[in-house]
């Protein structure tokens, strides 16, 4: 089984000029505009199931999509995906939007992204959604580490207040995106640490030496071979084929030298990690 546990959804008129003007820096070659869902649906063929989100990330990456456009994927493909509601915490009605996404549209996570919303995890307007999420059993995927966007603050992206909000809701799923990079160190010692905390692959490969190093610390941690790490794409930031090749590839950047490798079991272990398994207490039927 493949799970792509981080894939964006959105439609044509989501998409601000800002969006195309940021990623010329996201990573080497061209980003996608295309994420709708016949496109995603085409584009995730060779995995089992998708996890899927929108983004309120308009004024920061130039996306201001909406949880509409994730639940009628969802109606669409329902063999396929499984749908996450978009928070943006700053809007005064984030929570009614929120309880229509998961009550109405029944969808089965959050995604959020302090750094591009410009809202500390810390900040008093996300202790509703934690205690909400807790409530409906939702896990709540944060877009944690750096980003292309120039109107989005760095600082926000460093993963040590995951720790705090953990500690303080010890029954919240929090699954950190992309390791945390550059910051893996900080993302790998919280997961290792706390129960309730995972994190995943997605959008890394394409910098194959920072994902050598984030793959051997995490065996170093030991929190690969605990099932706390998940294999995703950022779709259309890349794509399944790519992402696979690059984590089943990761030991050639230390071909010819006496470095660690990423042991095979690690590589497997991410590739058909099972989220639905460990994200929900209890777990969720798909």
């Amino acid at each position: 089984m493949i799970v792509d546990c981080h894939v964006n959804i959105w439609e044509p008129q989501h998409v601000r000029p800002l969006f195309a003007a940021g990623t010329k820096t996201a990573r080497p070659g061209e980003v996608g505009i295309a994420a709708d869902a016949d496109t995603l649906h085409a584009a995730m063929k060779d995995v089992d199931r998708a996890i899927i989100f929108s983004l309120r990330y308009g004024d920061s990456a130039g996306i201001d999509g909406d949880d509409e456009v994730t639940a009628r994927a969802v109606r669409k493909y329902p063999d396929k995906f499984v749908g996450f509601a978009a928070l943006d915490p700053r809007r005064p009605d984030a929570m009614d939007l929120l309880k229509r996404a998961v009550e109405e549209y029944g969808l089965k996570g959050v995604k959020f992204g302090p750094i591009y919303n410009g809202v500390s995890l810390l900040d008093p307007r996300m202790e509703p959604v934690y205690r909400y999420c807790v409530a409906n059993n939702l896990p709540l995927t944060m877009h944690m580490g750096t980003t292309f966007a120039t109107n989005a603050p760095v600082e926000l992206g460093r993963p040590v207040d995951v720790d705090t909000i953990a500690m303080r809701h010890p029954d919240l799923k929090m699954i950190m995106a992309h390791m945390a990079h550059p910051w893996f160190e900080e993302c790998i010692v919280v997961a290792r640490k706390q129960p309730n905390v995972y994190a995943e692959v997605s959008a890394l490969f394409y910098r194959p030496w920072q994902f050598w190093n984030i793959l051997v610390c995490a065996q170093e941690y030991r929190i690969a071979e605990r099932d706390k790490i998940f294999w995703g794409t950022d779709f259309p930031f890349t794509g399944v084929a790519e992402s696979i090749a690059g984590l089943r590839a990761i030991n050639k950047v230390v071909e010819g030298t006496a470095l660690p490798r990423v042991s095979d079991d690690t590589i497997e272990r991410i590739l058909h990690s099972n989220p639905f398994a460990h994200w929900w207490h209890g777990g969720l039927a798909v």
